[in-house]
């Protein structure tokens, strides 16, 4: 078990080590589309690269439209172990609609796990952005 203080630690070393090992600008929250995120987590039981669209009902349901329509461009050309869920559950308790790709039996506080981990949010954030920049323009009208 680990004090709060060494997890927020091993947190911090985390995502250092990650940028330092795997330099790149990432999207993330500038998509330039309201609602439309890119998003990384890792925490004691996972890891998860996501495309997140969390914004009011009307434009959730339009972008979540948009990427349904590409759905099988995602899967096919990268994202092959996607998961599409319109209703997803935050831990705050707040709805939002996700597509996402998990890393399970990994942990932050495991540096043993760390390579894998690194390795599995860098190939699959890239393959996010790389659809991102391809069907932008349909996303966006």
């Amino acid at each position: 078990m680990f004090s709060k203080e060494e997890s927020r630690k091993l947190r911090e070393e985390f995502w250092i080590s990650f940028g330092k090992s795997y330099p790149y600008k990432w999207t993330l929250y500038k998509t330039g589309i309201k609602g439309l995120t890119f998003k990384f987590h890792f925490d004691v039981k996972m890891a998860i690269v996501s495309i997140d669209v969390d914004s009011d009902f009307e434009q959730r349901i339009k972008v979540w439209d948009k990427l349904i329509a590409l759905k099988s461009i995602l899967i096919d050309e990268f994202l092959a172990d996607a998961n599409f869920e319109d209703f997803y559950i935050l831990k705050n308790q707040k709805e939002i609609s996700r597509i996402y790709v998990e890393l399970n039996k990994v942990s932050i506080h495991n540096k043993a796990t760390w390579k894998e981990t690194m390795e599995f949010l860098y190939s699959n954030m890239l393959e996010i952005e790389k659809f991102y920049q391809e069907y932008k323009d349909f996303i966006e009208s």
